[in-house]
């Protein structure tokens, strides 16, 4: 889309692999990895790096995201038809496990450079199809995790509920569901629907209970920024309705040279599969968590801007995260939906989103119980 020879994100992905001619491998497996070419006949395997693939820990060390390519370039998804009982019992260990696990790997032949790109997932540098893999220690697994996936009369959804409700993360939880350790009718999921699946279950049983909430007593705007992702929420009296619009700048990640701006919206219901992909969900579930927290409902609308600094994509993790940090950071009391909106368009840089939005049109004209 820049028009140049050569692709500058996958040249930075590149340089920061430092390839090695290496058909062995003996170190830490932080998680499993399963593509979604050929599904239901999928392939996988472990991720290999002596580092941990955890969004949380590397927000909590404040990575940039030139630590956080350079972690990646030099991860190896390793890749297997997952057809033995052994290659299968390997990966769910290492899914298992709430610490990363010793492994021995060896490939059929060196790994190679193999970078593509996918809006939910993070991107992984090296590839090797796996000829031998040997887990060195035992899984340590927490109790709760133990417990659930070891009911194979409980469905994946209740499950997701079960693991949350008893604190576990939404990243453990998809690692979880894309190794075939949730449901009754147990299989291998690839990875970015995993990662959309669980963030829209969580999200669904979440709005169930918003939804027996009072609505919030005034109209708030919160904003953060997580790597070039800029994130505005306006929360506004009511009853639950959530949208999302999503502005990508002149000559940004995914637009050429003129802005690119998506939209989607829903009520209590959602119909089909939004157009912003993954990161409707992993933000809509960020919002849902503050209003069950605070136990009340409203009107959700979140803008996420992209800059040109979010240079390579890593997954929807990042709106997931910033939204989050933007609901803990200190919240603005507006007086009015339009002092809302401008102050929303000042944070963004542009008002160009508003003539986008369905939902601020009809909290502009519509009146709730709530008014009277």
């Amino acid at each position: 889309m820049c028009g140049l020879p050569r692709c500058p994100i996958v040249s930075r992905f590149h340089a920061q692999a430092a390839i090695k001619p290496m058909n062995y491998y003996q170190g830490s497996s932080p998680s499993v990895f399963i593509g979604s070419s050929g599904y239901p006949d999928v392939q996988g395997g472990p991720l290999l790096i002596n580092e941990n693939d955890d969004p949380l820990d590397w927000l909590a060390r404040n990575l940039g995201i030139e630590d956080i390519v350079s972690i990646r370039a030099r991860t190896i998804s390793g890749r297997s038809a997952l057809h033995t009982e052994a290659e299968v019992s390997n990966l769910q260990e290492i899914a298992l496990s709430s610490v990363p696990l010793d492994v021995d790997v060896s490939f059929d032949k060196p790994v190679t450079f193999s970078l593509n790109f996918d809006g939910t997932v993070a991107p992984v540098g090296l590839t090797g199809s796996v000829k031998n893999m040997e887990v060195l220690e035992n899984a340590r697994v927490e109790r709760v995790v133990d417990r659930i996936t070891s009911d194979t009369d409980m469905g994946a959804t209740d499950a997701c509920r079960a693991l949350r409700d008893s604190a576990i993360d939404v990243y453990q939880i998809s690692t979880l569901m894309t190794a075939g350790l949730l449901g009754k009718r147990r299989t291998f999921v690839p990875t970015r629907w995993a990662i959309t699946a669980v963030d829209d279950t969580l999200s669904i049983h979440l709005k169930k209970e918003i939804a027996r909430y009072p609505p919030i007593d005034e109209i708030r705007l919160f904003m953060a920024e997580i790597f070039g992702n800029r994130i505005v929420c306006i929360l506004v009296p009511g009853d639950w309705k959530y949208e999302m619009i999503e502005i990508w700048g002149c000559r940004t990640l995914w637009a050429g040279e003129e802005e690119v701006i998506v939209q989607d919206q829903e009520g209590m219901t959602k119909k089909g599969y939004s157009p912003i992909s993954g990161a409707y969900y992993s933000a809509r579930l960020a919002a849902c968590e503050y209003l069950k927290n605070i136990q009340r409902s409203a009107r959700v609308v979140i803008i996420r801007s992209i800059s040109s600094a979010y240079w390579a994509p890593l997954g929807t993790w990042v709106i997931r995260e910033a939204t989050r940090k933007a609901m803990t950071n200190p919240h603005v009391i507006c007086d009015s939906l339009d002092t809302a909106v401008r102050q929303a368009s000042a944070l963004i840089g542009s008002d160009t989103w508003v003539h986008h939005s369905r939902l601020i049109p009809e909290l502009r004209t519509q009146r709730t119980l709530f008014y009277f």
